[in-house]
């Protein structure tokens, strides 16, 4: 009788979560979760204050977040690290100083990532985590990079830009890819960025996965468009997302006489500047700003504009993008970073060079004149488009076989467990078993209804065999979506 063992179990660590802006790693984590992998949620720093969404409160609810944590049990679990591992924790605090010396955050930052490390090591011992994964290269990268040293569970980081590549050599990202089991780049020219800061042989562990949209805005119907020249600009209010360039570009759509509205949706550090901006321009009448909403009211928003405008001045691959063309709204956005990747000029939306006000003016004029139809046409085209790179159902099914194929190591043995469907012999599920290593789907085949077991799988599709038997290849294929052996 075959052994059935508990399903794969994979800590997911971001500085902030759950987090207004992150609804992306809510998605991925429940992709992931679908796939039949147990995730644990594990943050550094609570944003508890600004949540509204009934969804990122429930995430809330299943998160460990450090920072909240007694300082008492912080120090307990520091200690028991240190006790159980004397030598290999000294020989990390010098590691953690080297990098900390190599960067701008210095000696005591980086100091206190080591005693996060601490604590994050305990979290993975005490859940049984067999893969940590870290959204940004940043400060939650370096942590799981320490914890992996400090004998913790391998890892992987997703890298999304644009922080990460203008702050590079402070991150020592090579020394992060060095280390990690794979990396994660959401775009095409994500990936080329990281090529630039890694040697020729690390190459191979950077992967596409990009972010995804789930089913509140893929099975979208065809929405009328409105019949308001609205306009709505969704996402963090700060200066990388060129929000003051769009309110100048407002100011030259009304000395035109061009009629429209515009509203942000979302807050942040810029709000203010904003504000001040639209009411010496008086704009009042022609600029609105929500503040922080939930999902249903972003969706809400843009299904209740002509298109999104996002004039981004740096990015990675902003999800609203993905959003609004799912909704079928095209986009405005500008020539950088991943955005071209999804936004087809004349096709679903507009590019205009970044930091251009003039260009950005003669675009938005363009929008608003263009007609009704056309607008509708090119949302039904985002619609495919992002159907077809962005849904995460897709995605989060190549992550989780590259979170799978992180614990195959050499000498684990592949279970096959032939099964009938429906009264015949069917391709049924292989599954990987070995010291610590969860059930996991691996191959179809077909043949006998017998139990046999195969090592080296990875091998298999040079020199299969089972049992001493031959196996004909065209009746072997990998169950792992995108990812490649």
């Amino acid at each position: 009788m075959q052994t059935r063992v508990r399903s794969m179990r994979v800590g997911y660590l971001v500085n902030q979560y759950p987090k207004v802006s992150h609804s992306f790693i809510r998605r991925e984590i429940v992709g992931i979760e679908a796939c039949g992998i147990e995730v644990k949620r594990f943050s550094i720093r609570s944003c508890q204050g600004e949540l509204v969404d009934p969804m990122d409160l429930a995430e809330f609810e299943k998160t460990t977040i450090l920072f909240t944590m007694p300082p008492w049990r912080v120090l307990v679990m520091v200690l028991q690290t240190l006790l159980s591992a004397p030598l290999l924790s000294l020989r990390l605090i010098f590691f953690a100083s080297r990098l900390g010396w190599c960067s701008n955050g210095g000696l005591l930052k980086h100091w206190a990532y080591f005693l996060e490390a601490c604590v994050v090591r305990r979290w993975c011992s005490h859940h049984g985590i067999d893969h940590l994964h870290a959204h940004f290269g940043t400060n939650s990268a370096s942590i799981a990079l320490l914890c992996h040293r400090l004998g913790g569970p391998s890892y992987s980081f997703t890298v999304h830009g644009p922080e990460e590549f203008d702050r590079a050599p402070n991150l020592y990202l090579s020394e992060k890819i060095l280390h990690a089991s794979f990396v994660i780049a959401i775009s095409s020219f994500g990936r080329s960025q990281l090529y630039r800061l890694c040697p020729h042989d690390q190459w191979s562990k950077i992967k596409v996965i990009r972010c995804g949209i789930d089913d509140l805005f893929l099975q979208q119907r065809p929405a009328p468009l409105t019949q308001s020249p609205r306009l709505v600009c969704v996402g963090r209010l700060c200066p990388e997302k060129g929000q003051l360039l769009l309110v100048e570009a407002m100011r030259e759509l009304r000395d035109l006489g061009l009629e429209c509205h515009l509203t942000f949706v979302g807050d942040g550090a810029l709000r203010g500047e904003i504000e001040q901006l639209v009411a010496d321009y008086q704009l009042g009448g022609m600029i609105s700003i929500t503040g922080w909403v939930g999902e249903e009211q972003v969706r809400a928003e843009i299904l209740g504009s002509l298109a999104l405008v996002l004039p981004s001045l740096a990015e990675g691959l902003p999800v609203v993008i993905m959003e609004s063309l799912g909704l079928g709204r095209p986009v405005l956005s500008t020539y950088i970073a991943g955005i071209p990747e999804l936004v087809e000029p004349g096709v679903n939306g507009w590019l205009i060079p970044a930091g251009t006000v003039g260009e950005l003016t003669q675009a938005l004029a363009t929008l608003l004149k263009t007609d009704p139809c056309c607008l509708q046409n090119m949302g039904q085209a985002g619609q495919v488009a992002v159907a077809q790179k962005h849904n995460i159902y897709r995605e989060t099914r190549a992550l989780a076989a590259l979170f799978r194929q992180s614990q195959m190591t050499d000498g684990q043995a592949l279970a096959i467990d032939w099964m009938d469907w429906n009264g015949d012999r069917a391709p049924s599920l292989a599954h990987a078993h070995g010291p610590g290593l969860p059930q996991l789907p691996l191959f179809h085949l077909s043949g006998d209804p017998m139990l046999k077991t195969i090592r080296h799988p990875w091998k298999l599709l040079n020199n299969p065999t089972v049992a001493g038997e031959s196996l004909d290849p065209g009746k072997l294929r990998p169950n792992f979506g995108a990812a490649v052996w």
